[in-house]
């Protein structure tokens, strides 16, 4: 046995050779040349641990990163022909560093596609923005919860925000007090938290009720402004037709005397609006004398009953983001009309300018982001709530399984944007599905209806329990408990599959042949025998199955629910004129019962998985006993498509030969009568050596 003192001279002498083997790997690509450096490494390593001495070296991280970057090289080694390099490899890709290694660069290789589409889309960046003094705004009004088009609001205010050094503020809307509670607000915030969205500030329109109310007696003073207590209905037709308020051009005394009354919410005062004097007739219609104060004797959820008048957003947004530095106003392009209105209150008002930068509407096929449709589907138990993970609400989408970065990923990808198109959803589940792959521990299910008991022959005495990883290709995930016994339980689906005598492969242990197989009158397989074969290949079965140790009192098997659900709505966009609520989707949710992996006991709520072979899935929690878990789309077409719609499409599409009729005879017809062709011939048989061709008359 060579002395330890010998290693550091073998070190040197290795060394260059395996950094110049290491060159050279990177770039073979004939078949021969592959595998005779490979047999090399492999005779090399069959009796030690590293290419050099006791430790890992350069050499070592060398040759596994030639190794790593070759394909072709891969491939030949996985083929598990060089079982020496192979331990060599995989123990170097399991080592902590080296995980950590891969996890950073493929971060940053995403990270860097990212940024280089997201720098392209916001290119042009904002109009006279200077850095350091950039101030963004999102302004959510508290009467409901974030929806996904509010998502992409947030995120681009902060993206700028951070873009140019400034900072974003987080300003709540809060001038309807009959649909605004603190209820809201409080979730808001947390939905803004869970996106990573931080406000620099966060303010409320209430904070400057006391000043839009001098801004207004400003205006009604100034002649800009006059109120009004035309009825809603005329008032709109007016607008419409471009006709003039019978009280327009009433005295600056008259209009303030009716403001002081809509201040103390009289009878009277209840009559009254304020409204902007800017145009009767302009081709704009959100230029014809918008209303920006209306009365209404509701307490507010902060001020209380100190303020019976409340400004519009119409009004209020222009002057407060004037008021609060704000530089850039995000807004989405369905505000277009109302941009010349925003800088009219601006320049009557006298106040700083802002600048305006437009965005498009983020829609989804079979989605609805209207609060008021929201409302409706909460209010009708349609669903369970505002986080039913039906709903496009931040919430709900969470609680389908959404991440965070997947989220922020996508709204950021969509960039500035202008077209007003209806997104479909699998760009954002593709995406979601890439974050949640390498770390979703995989485990198996079961289906409990016609489920099928199968002995295994040669299988253990006794149960037997392994430790296995939860996650084959990242050993970080953690690992899990699998058991062994003589009697499992595999799915109806595969059952019936099998053919006598077929070698499968049970996953996670190896082949096994179907021996026997009892089925029933209805066709059901009722169940199955197997010889276990350890010795088989799994590469040559054509059936890889999932399975479960049939349940015993040591060794239970939960049961839990799969839940699958359809979109809300039957019709991908929906019109002006349609009524949303005849398109409501009769069924939205689907249950499956299953067996489940043991290991699912230890799940939180929120955790997300792979049930293998069925799909990635998020823990909902248990209700009577059962763990609940959603299913995420992958955004492949099949997980995606909208269910009421498939199905609606397939009755629609009836076979030609199910169309077809089998005519009685004397039937009658309003086609006219064809005679035959062939009228009453009769085609005589003749002995022939050619193949029978059948009569067309017969």
């Amino acid at each position: 046995m060579k002395s330890s003192r010998s290693w550091p001279r073998q070190q040197i002498l290795l060394t260059p050779a395996f950094l110049a083997l290491a060159s050279k790997l990177r770039t073979l690509a004939a078949f021969p040349e592959i595998v005779s450096a490979l047999d090399s490494l492999d005779d090399h390593l069959a009796y030690r641990t590293y290419l050099v001495g006791h430790d890992v070296t350069a050499a070592d991280w060398a040759v596994w990163g030639a190794l790593k970057g070759n394909l072709k090289v891969l491939g030949l080694l996985k083929n598990n022909t060089h079982v020496h390099l192979l331990r060599w490899f995989s123990h170097l890709e399991s080592l902590k560093t080296t995980q950590t290694l891969l996890s950073d660069y493929a971060a940053a290789k995403a990270s860097k596609a990212r940024n280089t589409k997201t720098a392209a889309g916001f290119a042009l960046g904002l109009q006279g923005a200077v850095e350091g003094q950039v101030v963004t705004r999102f302004p959510p009004e508290p009467s409901g919860y974030l929806h996904i088009g509010h998502a992409k609001a947030a995120l681009l205010n902060q993206y700028f925000a951070r873009m140019y050094k400034g900072k974003m503020l987080i300003r709540f809307d809060d001038t309807n007090p009959s649909k605004e509670r603190t209820e809201f607000e409080e979730t808001i915030m947390e939905d803004l938290q869970l996106m990573g969205v931080h406000g620099d500030g966060v303010t409320h329109t209430s904070d400057y009720f006391d000043k839009l109310y001098e801004l207004a007696v400003q205006l009604i003073k100034s002649g800009k402004a006059y109120a009004d207590d035309t009825e809603k209905e005329q008032m709109q037709k007016e607008r419409f037709d471009g006709i003039a308020s019978k009280h327009r051009d009433d005295s600056v005394e008259d209009n303030l005397k009716h403001f002081e009354e809509m201040k103390t919410a009289s009878t009277e005062g209840l009559r009254w609006c304020i409204r902007a004097k800017i145009s009767v007739d302009n081709p704009n219609k959100a230029l014809r004398d918008p209303v920006i104060y209306r009365c209404n004797p509701l307490p507010h959820h902060r001020t209380g009953d100190q303020w019976k008048i409340y400004p519009t957003y119409d009004f209020a947004c222009p002057a407060v983001d004037s008021l609060e530095g704000v530089t850039h106003a995000l807004r989405t392009n369905e505000y277009r009309d109302r941009n010349p209105q925003y800088q009219w209150m601006i320049d009557a008002l006298g106040l700083r300018k802002v600048h305006i930068w437009d965005f498009s509407r983020l829609n989804f096929v079979y989605t609805l982001l209207s609060k008021r449709k929201l409302h409706w589907f909460v209010d009708n138990k349609h669903v369970s709530g505002w986080d039913d993970p039906r709903f496009p609400t931040v919430r709900g989408i969470r609680r389908r399984g959404m991440t965070v970065e997947a989220l922020t990923q996508f709204m950021l990808l969509q960039g500035p944007s202008q077209a007003a198109v209806s997104l479909e959803w699998d760009s954002i589940w593709t995406i979601n599905k890439k974050i949640i792959d390498p770390i979703a521990p995989r485990h198996w299910a079961i289906v409990k209806d016609k489920s099928v008991p199968v002995t295994i022959n040669g299988g253990p005495a006794a149960p037997e329990i392994k430790t296995l990883p939860k996650h084959k290709k990242n050993p970080e995930v953690g690992e899990k408990k699998t058991v062994y016994t003589s009697h499992i339980l595999v799915e109806q689906a595969d059952a019936v599959s099998f053919e006598d005598q077929e070698e499968i492969t049970l996953m996670d242990w190896g082949n096994a042949i179907v021996r026997s197989k009892e089925v029933d009158a209805s066709g059901t397989v009722t169940s199955i025998t197997m010889d276990l074969n350890l010795e088989g290949d799994f590469r040559k079965t054509k059936k890889k199955i999932t399975w479960l140790s049939a349940p015993t009192a040591e060794h239970p098997l939960p049961t839990a629910s799969l839940v699958d659900f359809d979109y809300l709505i039957t019709k991908k966009k929906l019109e002006e004129n349609d009524e949303f609520a005849d398109f409501v989707t009769p069924e939205t949710e689907f249950k499956e019962v299953v067996y489940a992996d043991a290991n699912i006991i230890e799940l939180k709520k929120g955790d997300i998985i792979q049930f293998e072979r069925k799909g990635y899935y998020i823990y909902d929690g248990a209700k009577g006993g059962v763990y609940e878990f959603f299913l995420i789309p992958d955004g492949r077409a099949a997980s995606i498509a909208s269910k009421a719609a498939t199905a609606a499409a397939a009755a629609s599409t009836v076979p030609a030969a199910a169309k077809k009729e089998e005519k009685p005879a004397g039937s009658t017809t309003r086609m006219y009568h064809v005679d035959p062709v062939a009228g009453d011939i009769v085609i005589p048989k003749s002995e022939t050596k050619m193949y029978e061709v059948k009569s067309l008359y017969d």
